[in-house]
C-alpha cells in the first residue's frame, strides 16, 4: 500500500475525475493482489503496479466515451510544489530564467497545457518528468519500445513548450520569434 498516493495520483491525471482515479487503482491493487504470485522479487515493485494501473487504464476507461473533463483548482502538480518547497529564500537564490518565467503561470496554466497533449504523448511526459521513471521502465510499463518512449518523450516536451510558449507569448511573458527571411 505504500504507493497507493502515486497511483492515485497518476489514476488522476489519466482519468482527470477522482471518482475514476479511486475505481482505478481500486482495481488496480485487485488485479496485483490477484496476480502477486507473477511478481519478481528483486524488480521494481512500483512499475509493476503502474503497468497494472497503465493497462488498466487502457483496457477500462479509454474505450469508454469521455466524460466532460472536472478539474480541481486544488489539485496542483506535485513539481511545481516540489520546486518551491525550498523557501522563498532559495527561490530567489538559485533561480533561473525558466523559473522567473514559471512564476508568472499558474499552477492550473501548467496543468492545462499538459493536459492538452496528446494522449499518449501526455502518459509518456507525466510518467518521466513527474513520476521519474525511466526509459526502460516506462517501456515496461506501456508496453512499447524505448525508442517509441525518446520518440513520444521528445514530441510530449515540443508540443508542451509550444503551449507554454504561445501562452506566454498571449501574456507578454516572451517577445515573439521573428519569421525568417529566405
Amino acid at each position: 500500500m505504500q504507493h497507493m498516493g502515486s497511483l492515485y495520483t497518476a489514476a488522476l491525471r489519466m482519468t482527470r475525475n477522482p471518482s475514476d482515479a479511486e475505481d482505478l487503482v481500486q482495481e488496480t491493487y485487485l488485479k496485483a493482489y490477484r496476480a502477486f504470485g507473477t511478481f519478481q522479487e528483486g524488480t521494481n515493485l512500483k512499475a509493476w503496479l503502474y503497468k497494472i494501473l497503465t493497462n488498466t487504464f487502457i483496457n477500462s476507461y479509454r474505450s469508454r466515451k469521455r466524460r466532460p473533463e472536472q478539474t480541481e483548482l486544488d489539485d496542483v502538480e506535485d513539481l511545481y510544489l516540489y520546486r518551491r518547497m525550498g523557501g522563498l529564500e532559495a527561490v530567489a537564490a538559485g533561480r533561473s530564467a525558466e523559473e522567473e518565467v514559471l512564476e508568472h503561470f499558474t499552477e492550473s496554466d501548467v496543468k492545462d497545457a499538459v493536459e492538452s497533449l496528446p494522449e499518449q504523448f501526455r502518459m509518456a511526459v507525466l510518467l518521466a518528468d513527474v513520476e521519474g521513471f525511466s526509459y526502460k521502465e516506462i517501456a515496461d510499463i506501456l508496453d512499447i519500445p524505448i525508442g517509441t518512449v525518446m520518440s513520444r518523450l521528445h514530441r510530449g516536451r515540443k508540443a508542451l513548450q509550444k503551449a507554454l510558449f504561445d501562452f506566454g507569448m498571449q501574456r507578454g511573458l516572451v517577445a515573439p520569434v521573428p519569421e525568417s527571411q529566405g
